[in-house]
């Protein structure tokens, strides 16, 4: 595999005692997230943890020869923000390939099989995409899990526990599992923990900008490393089914994301609640993937017409996507973020209670000078409390954008 025995024996063991590590927390729910990051070490400090999380992604990419690399490995083009991506079927049971928009709008291209109008839609910066389309319907750069060998498939989850928080890494294990119950129980479309997909744009150094991405169906994680810098914005993460069972365990997956707007919801008052609720119905993401550099008009209820309490309810919701990252990229995140809390807006539409133990079927946003959240449940699937999607941006920070521009 163009490395020596050495190398191999080494990652070897390492990957072993990762498999080990990793089994007693696959399956399991998480305690909810806390508004702010646990207080940080000398280890957890962002010089720190950027040096271990580019050895994390080099022991990775060590485990391919030349070929095998190529596969995972691509340039990190700077953009000035994300554009829209399409996808089309040529023909029912063909693969998808990228089209124009008007390829994708075309007569010819919307007969059935081929996809919804308009195309499957992802969102692209330079060689990297992600959606919340199935990946057999937005490709996605990069090697699948199902294709790596064991030794690569513990290294790229020891990245991904490396630059994630443990409770933001639980997140993911989960969403991943909920992918899982929905393979088997037979699907149309590429699902599954195998299909999800792993890529590093760039070369993994402490000092210049790079990024991993992960995801499949309902997770899109885009992480740029730029120095002391990380940054998980843009990210889509989602659950279908919202609720399934695993060794004998009930996982409900995004609970948190729920749980806490719902108490969020419940202190306000009369007069809050009728700022808060939209006169009208939202029913999907309004800035989802193909969506970067638009705004949206702020609605609902302001930060500054909170109390202390509902401002600190309102950072519990977003410390369930700002803390998927690790404490030490999200500590300085959520500090921003704190500071523009009277400038941030909450909104929602649909109803104001949920079954206890299920996720509601309510829409809501958050919206700030450096934040868009997006909590969105789905109608395909005929319950929205079982499929969900959600966005997490930060429109002034793009893709690291802040920093990697020049």
């Amino acid at each position: 595999m163009g490395q020596s025995r050495g190398l191999m024996q080494k990652i070897s063991l390492a990957a072993g005692g990762l498999v080990m590590a990793l089994i007693p927390v696959m399956a399991g729910n998480v305690p909810a997230m806390a508004s702010t990051p646990t207080l940080l070490t000398g280890e957890d400090m962002p010089a720190t943890r950027t040096k271990a999380v580019v050895a994390a992604a080099q022991s990775f990419l060590a485990t391919f020869d030349a070929a095998g690399r190529a596969k995972v490995q691509f340039p990190f083009k700077i953009q000035e923000s994300g554009s829209l991506a399409r996808f089309r079927r040529s023909a029912p049971g063909q693969p998808v390939q990228p089209v124009t928009d008007a390829q994708a709008s075309a007569p010819t291209a919307r007969g059935p099989g081929m996809g919804p109008p308009g195309g499957f839609i992802g969102e692209r910066y330079g060689d990297a995409v992600w959606s919340n389309f199935p990946v057999s319907d937005v490709l996605r750069p990069g090697l699948q899990m199902g294709q790596l060998n064991p030794i690569q498939h513990a290294a790229a989850l020891h990245l991904l526990q490396t630059v994630l928080s443990p409770r933001g890494y639980q997140k993911v294990l989960d969403i991943m599992g909920a992918d899982q119950a929905l393979s088997d129980e037979g699907t149309p479309f590429a699902s599954g923990r195998s299909v999800y997909t792993i890529a590093i744009f760039g070369e993994p150094d402490a000092a210049k900008p790079w990024m991993v991405q992960f995801g499949g169906h309902h997770l899109g994680l885009n992480i740029v490393i730029d120095g002391v810098h990380g940054v998980m914005t843009p990210t889509l993460t989602g659950a279908q089914p919202a609720v399934y069972q695993a060794d004998g365990k009930t996982v409900r997956v995004l609970a948190g994301e729920n749980d806490r707007a719902f108490a969020l919801l419940d202190a306000l008052d009369a007069t809050q609640r009728q700022q808060a609720i939209l006169p009208y119905k939202v029913e999907d993401l309004v800035q989802g993937p193909g969506h970067d550099g638009e705004t949206i008009i702020p609605e609902g209820i302001k930060g500054s017409a909170l109390t202390a309490t509902q401002k600190d309810l309102l950072m519990g919701i977003i410390g369930e996507w700002a803390g998927i990252i690790n404490d030490a990229y999200a500590a300085p995140r959520l500090k921003e973020i704190r500071e523009d809390l009277d400038s941030t807006w909450f909104a929602w539409s649909g109803p104001t209670t949920h079954a206890p133990g299920r996720n509601g079927s309510s829409y809501y946003r958050i919206q700030g000078p450096r934040l868009l959240i997006e909590f969105s449940p789905q109608g395909v699937g005929d319950d929205p409390t079982m499929h969900v999607h959600t966005v997490y941006r930060d429109p002034t920070n793009s893709y690291g954008s802040r920093y990697t521009r020049p």
